[in-house]
């Protein structure tokens, strides 16, 4: 039997019983992580072992852990960084290097914990008019040094034994609104989308897993590029990613409707699974019902992601230390 199209969170930091058996029925294809559910080492570490009994299975495990303001694993549970905008212009021409080591380091730390997927590489170009919710989060202004650096970020994350989520594709940072709270409108030509924003994204069309962006291309359709079907054709042909999309949590602000209604949009638009998140048990399983299960092609691509994961490298974590201290000139944390 296929996955269920939705990943999901925990109110708590340990299930309840209706949590439970929730999560046995649902099936979800993972669960995802914030703040209220984290508190010791061996509190996650028994969250993510309950998570993982109720459905049976190594199921994926995600948090944003981007470092800088979206950074859900604080002191002293783990490192706190520089915002990644900040870390990239202080490592100058070794952006690349030292943005790997940061991920490796942040890898290194999820994996202890029984979490083994990250919400990055974020490849949004930052430009004159990016909103602040997202500009220090980007990693730069020009497509090729972007994807590079994401590139870096990503395989920091593979070499760890952890899962890489691209986002916010197809790109998000010409919005000037916060999708947290309205829907942003972007008027630019295809052409230059084409050209920046859309090719970052293109350079990491091969990573296992991508998030969708909340916001209307006005250009291309007037509706918001996860439930577009329009734009989730431009992600897969255009774009060429072959990966497992979930979409950004379907609660923001910036989309309108029904959970289930947009449950049932994103999926019908190309989405592969549903990301719900800060929602009643109630809602979450409507939005369950309304994602129903994986399709053979979503299956495959859930498949195909999961078989990245693999062991993680050795890693020298003194040394790995001291080269980011090198390459930042002593700024390495935030």
């Amino acid at each position: 039997m296929s996955f269920g199209a939705t990943i999901i969170d925990a109110e708590e930091l340990r299930l309840t019983s209706n949590e439970k058996a929730l999560f046995r029925e649902a099936d979800p294809f993972g669960f995802i992580l914030f703040a209220r559910n984290l508190d010791t080492p061996d509190q996650i570490r028994a969250l993510c072992d309950e998570m993982r009994a109720a459905v049976g299975r190594a199921a994926p495990i995600l948090i944003d852990q981007e470092g800088g303001r979206v950074q859900r694993l604080r002191a002293p549970l783990a490192r706190v960084w520089h915002p990644p905008l900040d870390h990239v212009a202080l490592a100058g021409e070794g952006a690349e290097r030292a943005m790997y080591l940061r991920y490796r380091l942040i890898a290194d730390e999820l994996l202890a914990l029984g979490i083994d997927g990250n919400c990055a590489p974020m490849v949004d170009l930052a430009g004159p008019r990016t909103h602040d919710f997202l500009r220090n989060r980007c990693y730069g202004t020009e497509p090729g040094a972007v994807a590079r650096i994401g590139r870096a970020v990503a395989q920091g994350m593979l070499d760890g034994g952890v899962l890489p989520v691209l986002k916010h594709i197809p790109g998000h940072g010409r919005a000037t609104m916060d999708s947290h709270h309205e829907l942003p409108h972007v008027d630019a030509d295809p052409e230059a989308l084409d050209d920046t924003d859309f090719a970052a994204f293109r350079a990491l069309n091969d990573l296992p897993m991508g998030m969708t962006a909340h916001l209307v291309y006005s250009a291309i359709d007037d509706l918001p590029a996860t439930i577009s079907p329009r734009m989730m054709a431009l992600i897969r042909e255009q774009i060429g990613f072959g990966g497992l999309i979930m979409t950004d949590d379907i609660s923001m602000k910036a989309l309108s409707g029904s959970l289930a209604e947009l449950s049932e949009q994103s999926i019908a638009a190309g989405c592969d699974v549903v990301l719900l998140c800060n929602a009643t048990l109630e809602e979450r399983a409507q939005v369950a019902e309304a994602a129903g299960r994986m399709g053979e092609a979503a299956q495959a691509r859930a498949e195909a992601a999961l078989a990245t994961r693999r062991a993680p490298a050795p890693l020298d974590i003194d040394a790995a230390e001291a080269e980011l201290a090198r390459l930042m000139r002593g700024q390495v944390y935030g």
